[in-house]
């Protein structure tokens, strides 16, 4: 054993010198610019730790590729030379109540260290300080588990720390105050949570409980989720975000405090607090922890275990994209230009929910809202409020339908009327109204493609000569996720596979795929962020002469083919040959083409 060897065995925290010196020993660093950090933290001593004041220096590593030294590779790097493990903390794979049930907070701050994982067998501990380990032992014959040390971001560390164990204990001390109070340790009723309130100890106001919404809510804003949703279930409920199109399980709570939970958030938007067993919509406006102003749209749903609760997320920020960002192509972009600046008429955007027509929607809505422009919307319910548009909502209880939502708008001198769904025969005779007397009408419809939506009309009842005299084109699309930007790898696409995405259309195997890898920036999945895939129909003199009655969708597509108009798989495949998603994103998302 080297003296080196020994020097790193002995029981100490990391200093800046060496670290240092082992960077230039690894030719990440050059001598003069570590001798320059030596110098100046010389003369102004930190208590940060040595790989945070190495990474704000913001350098470039001095081995191929040159990538920058940022604080999770140099974590990466030290756990190598201290022969250790890295890891890096993904709150979402982490069982919050577990791993904060292995030590006490006091113990965990003391050492710095922090539980990621526990089963019976091993409990696997990160830490900043690999060469101090005088509480491995310890901690062994204390919880008679096996201890797996492993080196972790000391700034994580420290942040999941403060908040991993502030969660557990609110959850704990928001159960135990529900405990001592309501009947059978469970809340049963809203008086028992009225009385919780008025004894001082727990209501839908508790700090517990506002801490814990807080921290739910900060922490889907900083995961970039669409979607929370808390479901009750038999033994405790659990949190799961919906994060680029796919669910994660985000936290486990006791049944107790989830009621809890549920009513601070239904008080929040000013729901029925009283109203369990009835569906309820509400809506809250907050503010990230960078000030951006988010709005959550809010959904109850009585199960067998509670009420169910999902918050949709809206982001103002998707409203200020171009077509292109959206998942346009040129071409798309100037077909739909065409379409939506047409005086009067009818543009359907379809797809199953969560497709992304609602943000296809507003863009558009937003790229037409003029100063000399009457934007007029009927929403079930108002997705996103928008300052430029007149936007009303759908209220059953008093009659009022999308039907009835637009014969009003009629009446308010619109120029462009949106229409939330066009569900029914009524609604959809109103909208051809208004496209025939002289206004643009944008609204969806729940349909596999393009030209399903002209059958779905003609089943609903609407005459062909009217959707003959007033339909524009119909837009269907797919959201699909995208590669992410900062790991994806270049990669080839198997011959069969491509065959069977593009089917009988000719379109040559792609020499520019990517294939996903993994990285930090997306939590090892691979994906970052989804991107639009679109199958744009636009009327045209030969497609009219088709909308007979009875007339079949097979008929119409075939024509449209002919027209230009490409399938979704096609547009998902151009994706796929740009380098930009997967064949298995596409497929999972898009129905098969059909024919030529």
């Amino acid at each position: 054993m080297t003296h080196s060897d020994r020097t790193e065995k002995r029981e100490r925290r990391l200093e800046l010198a060496e670290v240092l010196d082992w960077l230039v020993a690894d030719g990440l660093v050059p001598k003069a610019e570590a001798d320059s950090l030596r110098t100046a933290h010389a003369r102004h001593r930190s208590e940060l730790h040595p790989l945070v004041i190495v990474a704000e220096r913001k350098w470039k590593s001095g081995k191929p590729p040159h990538k920058l030294l940022h604080l999770e590779a140099l974590t990466a790097w030290l756990a190598e030379r201290a022969g250790l493990p890295y890891h890096h903390i993904d709150p979402l794979k982490i069982d919050l109540s577990a791993v904060t049930g292995v030590i006490s907070n006091a113990y965990a701050a003391r050492f710095k260290i922090l539980p990621v994982e526990v089963n019976a067998h091993e409990a696997v501990i990160a830490t900043a300080e690999p060469f101090l380990a005088e509480w491995e032992k310890e901690l062994e014959r204390v919880l008679k588990l096996k201890i797996k040390r492993v080196v972790a971001n000391p700034v994580d560390i420290s942040r999941y720390l403060a908040e991993f164990y502030n969660l557990a204990r609110s959850v704990k001390r928001a159960s135990q105050s529900q405990d001592s109070t309501a009947i059978g340790g469970t809340i049963t009723n809203f008086e028992q949570l009225v009385q919780l309130g008025r004894s001082g100890k727990l209501d839908a106001n508790d700090q517990h409980v506002v801490h814990i919404v807080d921290w739910l809510l900060q922490y889907a804003f900083e995961q970039r989720a669409s979607d929370i949703h808390l479901e009750p279930r038999r033994e405790s409920g659990i949190v799961r975000f919906r994060i680029d199109g796919v669910l994660h399980q985000v936290y486990q709570i006791p049944n107790a405090v989830m009621g809890a939970i549920t009513s601070r958030i239904k008080v929040l938007g000013r729901m029925d607090v009283v109203e369990k067993r009835r569906p309820q919509d509400g809506r809250i406006k907050t503010m990230t922890a960078d000030g951006d102003e988010i709005e959550l749209r809010l959904s109850t749903m009585p199960t067998a275990f509670g009420e169910k609760l999902v918050m949709r997320i809206f982001n103002p920020d998707v409203l200020v994209k171009d077509f292109k960002e959206l998942g346009f192509g040129d071409a798309e972009v100037a077909r739909w230009d065409q379409m939506v600046s047409q005086p009067n008429g009818i543009i359907l955007v379809t797809g199953p929910t969560g497709s992304g027509k609602t943000t296809t929607l507003y863009s558009t809505l937003k790229h037409l809202a003029r100063p000399e422009v009457n934007v007029c919307t009927i929403e079930d319910p108002i997705e996103m409020v928008e300052p430029q548009f007149n936007q009303m909502q759908v209220q059953h209880g008093i009659g009022l339908d999308f039907a009835s939502g637009v014969r009003t708008l009629l009446r308010q001198d619109p120029d462009i009327v949106m229409v939330g769904e066009i569900r029914d025969r009524e609604t959809a005779e109103m909208a051809i109204q208004a496209a025939l007397t002289g206004h643009l009408v944008l609204s969806t419809l729940h349909t596999n493609d393009a030209p399903s939506a002209v059958t779905r009309m003609l089943e609903l009842g609407v005459p062909a000569y009217l959707i003959n005299s007033t339909l524009l084109g119909v837009l269907a699309q797919r959201l699909v996720r995208t590669l992410c930007p900062h790991c994806k790898e270049k990669g080839e696409v198997r011959e069969e596979d491509w065959k069977a995405l593009t089917g009988a259309w000719k379109v040559a195997l792609p020499t520019a795929a990517n294939q996903p890898v993994g990285c930090l920036e997306c939590r090892m999945t691979g994906y970052l962020g989804r991107v639009g895939i679109y199958e744009m129909l636009a009327m045209s003199p030969a497609l009219r002469k088709l909308i007979v009655p009875g007339c079949d969708s097979a008929v119409l597509r075939q024509q449209a083919y002919r027209e230009g108009m490409r399938p979704l798989r096609i547009a998902g495949a151009l994706k796929v040959a740009q380098g930009v998603t997967t064949v298995d994103e596409v497929v999972k998302v898009a129905p098969p083409s059909q024919g030529e």
